[in-house]
């Protein structure tokens, strides 16, 4: 009788605090939902995370300033098949892309020769435009590389139809947190995904680089971290100012129950809708290959950028992490 008295107050709890996590996903904006399933337990994931719909700036943090947004002048509606932006050599908010180098005449390769080695603005050469006309597919070009991706903003002319205006729409497949067999909470996608399809961004407290650190030796070795640098820009930067973090451990959205794999299915990209700060901007995953429905959604936490080593994996460090993602190239441990 005790015993059963206990699952019934065990149960009626977890009931509680189910009710409680499904009625917080509801807040969540995206034209479609974001359920929680669980066939293997009773658990929900902690009611101390806490989902957001945008960036929560911390203490010494500067938040974005709408003074240095600029918007495109020289896009019309109807311009690029009523496409907006697709001209890119007119719109300003493209001025900081990769240049299309395919599509430079004589004079223009030999501009950007001197662009190189004197520095200036590339405004006014053919970029590559980061999607394809059909609505939510980020090009090869982009998918292949570490490109920064610009979207019009607000302060635009260009219209609501630009198709550069993709991520700033929000996310438009309907997700699913679910339990893992081996790996606590994951999430996939109730639909299927094209290559290039965009999924959702990544949100969370923005911190210093200080405060990031601080949090990072509270947690001890060995514990999940949660936190995106966003120092894209640091180059550019050359040090001037300080840079930020995206910590989403205790706030964020769906895209903070992402596992791990090192043969992952989906990759973040970094998307700026105010190509004068090069200090905030979104974290946006999109499929890197067709994903079929309900196929759990994966990204590399160490995101290679190089070859691995023969083997599959590095030299084993002193205060490594086990990888149990059971990907056919696995590197067998994680590190931080």
């Amino acid at each position: 009788m005790i015993v059963a008295a206990t699952m019934a107050r065990t149960s009626a709890a977890e009931y509680k605090i189910r009710y409680e996590f499904i009625r917080r996903l509801l807040a969540l904006r995206g034209a479609k939902p974001v359920r929680l399933v669980n066939t293997k337990d009773l658990s929900t994931p902690p009611l101390k995370f806490e989902f957001i719909n945008q960036y929560i700036y911390r203490e010494g943090v500067h938040q974005p300033d709408p003074g240095t947004v600029e918007g495109c002048v020289s896009c019309r509606e109807n311009m690029g098949a009523a496409c907006g932006c697709e001209y890119t050599k007119l719109c300003e908010c493209l001025e900081y892309a990769e240049v299309n180098v395919s599509k430079l005449t004589e004079g223009e390769r030999v501009k950007l020769d001197k662009i190189t080695r004197q520095g200036g603005s590339t405004l006014g050469l053919p970029k590559r435009f980061p999607y394809s006309r059909e609505q939510g597919i980020l090009v090869t070009a982009y998918l292949d590389s570490r490109y920064p991706i610009y979207e019009c903003n607000e302060r635009c002319i260009c219209g609501p139809i630009c198709k550069t205006r993709m991520v700033q729409h929000g996310r438009q497949v309907g997700l699913e947190i679910f339990k893992t067999a081996t790996r606590g909470w994951g999430l996939r996608c109730t639909e299927g995904l094209r290559r290039g399809q965009f999924i959702d961004v990544y949100h969370g407290e923005i911190v210093t680089k200080e405060v990031a650190n601080g949090r990072l030796e509270a947690a001890g070795k060995g514990k999940e971290s949660y936190l995106f640098q966003l120092d894209k820009f640091d180059q550019v930067l050359e040090g001037r100012g300080a840079l930020y973090e995206v910590d989403g451990e205790y706030f964020g959205g769906p895209t903070r129950f992402i596992n791990h794999s090192c043969e992952p299915n989906c990759r973040q990209y970094v998307v700026s809708y105010n190509k004068n700060d090069p200090y905030l901007y979104d974290i946006a995953f999109f499929a890197i290959r067709d994903i079929p429905p309900f196929e759990e959604l994966t990204f590399d936490y160490l995101d290679y950028d190089g070859a691995a080593d023969e083997d599959g994996a590095k030299e084993e460090a002193a205060d490594s992490i086990p990888c149990r993602c059971g990907a056919e190239q696995c590197r067998k441990w994680l590190w931080k």
